[in-house]
């Protein structure tokens, strides 16, 4: 069995996940956003909207300022010069996939046909006939919000309690049927799903190709090799949220097959797997700044096993118990995992705020805060702020601070 250092696996790893090539020239376009798609497979879906939407980050980490547009245009239009790129599903989380991959998340379509919540299929027993209602509605008027739905099924409720927490019968049904794939979505509104029919979605092409489960968790497999470059069995099986028991037959076949390669890496105790078509960069240069849903860092034992560096998600820690912020961003540097800071877009100040910013031990503040200024400064820019404010909270907030409020070009 062939053995890796971990650093060379580290570097595997980012280039897997887009980071060893350089950033384009100029401004990117519609090509390039297919490129990064290529290579992560999926970007993460969240609520959280402190700094900006978990699934515009994965772009801006990997080509730098580019339009939000092309990732709305891509999920949301379809045209025949430019038909639709994404399609919105549960692969790891809530996610953005490649339209042509939905066929290979059927399976879990027909495993979630009651809802993915055993609670759920409650609610249909109460109101056996609602899922027929909601698609006889959706049918009728085009996509819409649950909330859209009610009020056309005349549902009064005056103890609505706002759309993210309500939880109504009709939301739930509306959910169920994503699940079960009966509905898909259609755009988002101020975040709120609009669902349609999933034949108004998708291409007939993709909804009427067939494959087994078998053949489909292989595909996914696959592609978790190809997005993470080198990986163990749990860091496979984690990417698309699939069982033991599918991912380890899945990678004893494509072992079997030559898709996969078992090596031994240095430090780690369980053995990974490569896919045949990864490379290993001799060095990975630049400086990106990470949100807390990025591909490379949302399975955080992975996180800390490549990179040394623990990572937790402390939104739902209580403040005072906070350690390093509310939501954190980790710091990309040649490489290493090297800073991360708590970041927040102030908007009606149109400031950037960095509200702590702590440097990893034994590496150089004065060398990461020269690399994360200009990056601050380029998220700023990117999000139409105007400036970055940095308090002096953790062990690089004074440095930062001092750096970050000199005039430019000084």
């Amino acid at each position: 069995m062939r053995e890796m250092t971990a650093a060379a696996a580290r570097r595997t790893a980012l280039w897997a996940q887009g980071f060893a090539d350089r950033k384009p020239a100029g401004t990117p376009t519609r090509r390039h956003v297919r490129s990064v798609l290529d290579r992560v497979r999926l970007f993460q879906i969240d609520s959280v909207s402190v700094a900006v939407r978990a699934h515009y980050v994965p772009l801006f980490s990997r080509l730098g300022v580019y339009d939000r547009g092309l990732v709305d245009s891509a999920a949301w239009s379809h045209s025949a010069r430019a038909p639709r790129m994404l399609a919105e599903y549960w692969a790891h989380e809530a996610a953005f996939i490649p339209v042509e991959d939905w066929p290979l998340l059927r399976w879990r379509m027909h495993r979630y046909r009651h809802g993915r919540w055993s609670g759920e299929s409650r609610v249909l027993d109460r109101n056996p006939t609602l899922a027929a209602d909601v698609l006889d509605v959706i049918g009728a008027v085009g996509a819409c919000s649950a909330g859209d739905v009610e009020k056309h099924l005349e549902v009064d409720r005056p103890d609505r309690k706002g759309p993210w927490w309500d939880r109504s019968d009709t939301k739930v049904v509306c959910e169920q049927l994503f699940a079960s794939g009966a509905l898909a979505v259609d755009k988002r509104v101020a975040f709120t799903r609009h669902y349609d029919l999933t034949e108004r979605v998708l291409p007939e092409a993709v909804l009427a190709e067939n494959v087994s489960e078998e053949d489909a968790v292989r595909g996914l497999v696959q592609r978790s090799a190809r997005a993470l470059g080198v990986a163990t069995e749990p860091d496979l099986r984690d990417y698309y949220r699939l069982s033991p028991a599918q991912t380890a037959a899945a990678v004893e076949d494509l072992v079997e097959d030559g898709v996969l390669e078992r090596v031994g890496v240095r430090g780690w105790e369980a053995s990974a797997f490569v896919h045949r078509d990864v490379r290993v960069p001799r060095k990975v240069e630049g400086a990106a700044l990470l949100c807390p849903f990025d591909p490379l860092v949302f399975c955080r034992p992975r996180t800390e096993r490549v990179f040394d560096f623990r990572y937790r998600l402390e939104i739902y820690t209580p403040a005072h118990k906070r350690v390093h912020g509310y939501y954190v961003f980790p710091f990309l540097l040649n490489g290493e995992l090297v800073a991360r800071v708590d970041l927040k877009a102030d908007r009606a100040s149109g400031t950037l705020e960095v509200r702590s910013a702590f440097v990893e031990p034994d590496r150089s503040p004065g060398h990461v805060v020269e690399a994360l200024v200009p990056e601050l400064r380029r998220m700023a820019t990117w999000l139409g702020l105007d400036d970055v404010r940095v308090d002096d909270r953790g062990n690089l907030g004074a440095l930062l601070a001092a750096e970050a409020s000199r005039p430019r070009g000084e």
